[in-house]
């Protein structure tokens, strides 16, 4: 069975992600970091994820992206709430500069160790809040260099970058995670959860998360504050 590692941030994409994964084939190693991101709850959440879809080991990363900050994620700057996030072309300010560029970064060490050659990541292209790592041209172009910027690339093998739902709606998505099994009562989405842990329901992360559902023409059971 051939190895791969998916990067896991306890979110419904990635615990999707995950199950398709699995579901091709794949003996799946689920990668996680601890950024200094303003809440720990998606790590908790990932460790579910990872446990209910039988990955067969799941690691958590710690690095500090505060040091930098520039992100609601990583710096004392608020999360926006109720945001028009379809009809602005602005990057949001919960965009963390360079992470999804980080964490393969990250999959792709791991992945030389294990003697892997595939990366899974929940990037989206459509319903997404505008980052530029999310994009089709991005995830190509990293593909690219992990064959160029390795040993084992230099010995022969293809990295490949699989973003399996980069090009489905976030129904999609949510159908998709439901006919492979997901337990999405596991996984975490909000942005600036509540002291008691609750979903804030006005975050971007959230209303596209909960727009989801309501499309797929399912109830989220996840619990909110609003």
């Amino acid at each position: 069975m051939n190895r791969a590692v998916v990067l896991l941030s306890g979110g419904l994409d990635s615990a999707t992600t995950l199950a398709i994964c699995n579901r091709e084939g794949f003996e799946s190693y689920a990668l996680s970091l601890d950024y200094g991101q303003r809440h720990e709850i998606e790590l908790l959440a990932a460790k579910r994820v990872a446990s209910a879809l039988g990955a067969r080991e799941h690691r958590i990363a710690h690095i500090d992206l505060r040091i930098f900050g520039g992100s609601a994620l990583t710096a004392e700057i608020p999360v926006p709430k109720n945001r028009d996030e379809k009809n602005t072309k602005d990057i949001p300010i919960t965009y963390v500069p360079a992470r999804n560029t980080i964490f393969l970064s990250y999959a792709l060490a791991w992945c030389e160790v294990l003697g892997a050659a595939d990366i899974f990541i929940g990037a989206n292209a459509i319903d997404y809040s505008g980052y530029p790592d999310c994009r089709p041209e991005f995830i190509r172009a990293f593909e690219e260099m992990a064959s160029l910027a390795t040993k084992a690339g230099v010995e022969g093998t293809r990295f490949g970058i699989h973003a399996p739902l980069l090009e489905l709606s976030k129904a999609q998505i949510i159908q998709k995670g439901i006919e492979l099994g997901v337990d999405f009562s596991l996984t975490h989405s909000c942005y600036d959860p509540t002291p008691d842990l609750l979903a804030c329901g006005k975050c971007d992360s959230c209303r596209i998360r909960l727009e989801g559902f309501r499309e797929a023409g399912r109830t989220d059971p996840v619990p909110y504050a609003t």
